[in-house]
């Protein structure tokens, strides 16, 4: 009987963050610009190894202060294990990947070798960071659908309009406003401020201001799907 044991392989493990947040009308994704090779000035998700007395959320959620100063994260979660044995040149190197939201009304601070990248226009990226950056898109869509993670873009107060335009830019079609507030209130997400936006330039009644019931993640409908208009079920 031949022996199939193998020899455990060994490895380092890395965590990795797409940040994201709708900023200029757009779903971007946080990205630093690699100094040395392999990979130099390709554009790189933010993280680094794993710590031995840390876990991954931990590691990510500190490496992230430390490095470009994302502290206003309003929702951290994993999203999956990235072990592809050629993931990266060299040693192993496996990585677990986490979607990072911040708000829309937050700017924090980056140095210079970082900056935000539309999600649907990345440059170059190192690695396997564009398939993990699609997949925190992509997980963000679908819980879109089925939780209350708006909270983690919307700032503190907002208006219909400008709910609907962050729902718009993360799900990459246009939603109707009408349909949106009739939905999330439906699912008691959102209530009504008591107070009002400032008028335009142009004048007119002021619009109403909202905020969500609840900044934890919940699901609400496990089996709704937001869809582009003009779309079947």
């Amino acid at each position: 009987m031949s022996d199939t044991t193998t020899e455990p392989t060994p490895f380092r493990h890395a965590v990795l963050a797409a940040v994201l947040q709708v900023r200029a009308g757009s779903l971007r994704v946080l990205l630093w610009q690699r100094a040395q090779e392999p990979h130099r000035h390709r554009w790189s998700l933010p993280g680094g190894e794993l710590c031995a007395t840390e876990d991954v959320e931990g590691s990510i959620r500190r490496q992230l202060m430390e490095k470009v100063d994302v502290q206003q994260l309003a929702h951290v979660e994993q999203l999956s294990v990235f072990s592809a044995p050629d993931r990266v040149p060299g040693h192993r190197v496996l990585a677990t990947g986490f979607l990072g939201l911040v708000p829309s009304d937050n700017d924090p601070a980056i140095p210079s070798d970082t900056a935000w990248h539309p999600v649907d226009a990345l440059p170059a990226t190192a690695f396997d960071h564009q398939r993990i950056v699609f997949d925190a898109r992509d997980r963000l869509r679908a819980k879109l659908s089925y939780t209350n993670i708006g909270f983690a873009l919307a700032p503190p107060q907002f208006t219909i309009s400008a709910l609907r335009e962050l729902y718009s830019a993360a799900l990459g079609y246009r939603v109707s406003a009408t349909n949106l507030q009739r939905v999330l209130a439906r699912r008691g997400l959102l209530e009504p401020t008591g107070e009002a936006a400032r008028p335009g330039r142009t004048g007119g009644r002021p619009a109403a201001l909202f905020r969500f019931t609840e900044h934890g993640m919940q699901v609400t409908d496990p089996f709704a799907v937001l869809r582009p208009p003009g779309t079947r079920s």
